[in-house]
């Protein structure tokens, strides 16, 4: 029995954040040498709601056909060597985004931009695939200045005569996963650009409350921080030689931290615990943070 190919799918619903999603998933199904999927989900309106909609059958099908058939023929145009294919399915958007999932190598959604510091909004569909998917999702805004992760040039345009913008990793040093770190190393060798791993720390709870600020306690945390991190990441520089790593441990939120970070990158990489809890699935405070505040496409990546 032949095995299909894993792709990279992307949802469509007509959506600007979509169609930006569509165009970083093309480019990355490039990288990846991978097909492209633009999966264009639509949820069927209730019998009594549809009878009573100024649009005939005809014409809601013409829409429905429309989305996936322009994102296509765009995609097809501007990365004429991807091979993109396209498919079309009702259901509830989550539902039918998590059983995509299954079988994509990564799923790749819209984000809808709110503008200024505020950040955006993912949306209860975006947060609910993120929660129960186990396979990683990017999300991208489609205000991403430069989308395809080149720095700009001197009028703020995205340039391609400019370098590629670091990946970044967050990491938790006490648990290191081995699926997140391939992630963020693959992701930068992919697109031969430097990877900054992103380290936070906290005094021990038992100097948090009334322990006066001793600056030789917090050096030797700091040191203590650097030499956990460069040992995580040791055998990862072995196995990717040509990624440059650079290494940043900082003291303080690491969501805080992160979302800075994405000012001068072209992927966030987080990751998020694929536990299932009593009351369902969650992404952690960190994820959840960055997926609202940073600036750039960021991928969220499920480890045990």
């Amino acid at each position: 029995m032949k095995t299909m190919p894993r792709t990279v799918t992307v949802g469509l619903d007509g959506s600007r954040e979509s169609r930006a999603a569509a165009e970083w998933a093309a480019r990355e199904a490039e990288l990846r040498d991978l097909p492209l999927k633009l999966l264009h989900v639509w949820e069927p309106a209730p019998e009594p709601m549809a009878q009573a909609s100024l649009l005939d059958a005809g014409t809601r099908q013409h829409w429905r056909e429309r989305i996936p058939r322009e994102a296509a023929e765009a995609v097809r145009l501007r990365h004429p060597e991807v091979e993109v294919a396209v498919e079309q399915l009702p259901g509830r958007p989550a539902d039918v985004l998590v059983k995509a999932a299954e079988s994509a190598e990564l799923l790749v959604l819209g984000s809808r931009g709110l503008g200024g510091p505020v950040g955006f909004l993912v949306g209860s569909v975006g947060l609910s695939v993120v929660a129960h998917v186990d396979r990683p999702v990017v999300l991208v805004r489609s205000t991403e200045p430069a989308a395809d992760g080149h720095g700009t040039a001197p009028k703020d345009t995205p340039s391609a005569a400019t370098a590629v913008r670091p990946v970044v990793l967050g990491l938790d040093v006490e648990h290191p996963d081995e699926a997140l770190i391939a992630f963020a190393f693959e992701s930068a060798a992919r697109r031969g650009t430097s990877l900054r791993v992103v380290h936070t720390w906290y005094p021990p709870p038992y100097y948090a409350y009334g322990t006066p600020v001793n600056p030789a306690l917090n050096e030797a945390l700091a040191l203590s921080a650097e030499a956990e991190l460069a040992k995580a990441l040791s055998p990862w520089r072995a196995r990717f030689p040509d990624v440059d790593v650079v290494e940043v441990t900082r003291y303080g939120s690491p969501a805080e931290h992160l979302v800075e970070a994405s000012r001068d990158a072209s992927l966030i990489v987080v990751g998020r615990c694929a536990r299932r809890i009593p009351v369902g699935a969650h992404i952690g405070h960190t994820a959840h943070s960055v997926l609202h505040h940073a600036t750039v496409p960021v991928a969220v990546v499920p480890h045990d």
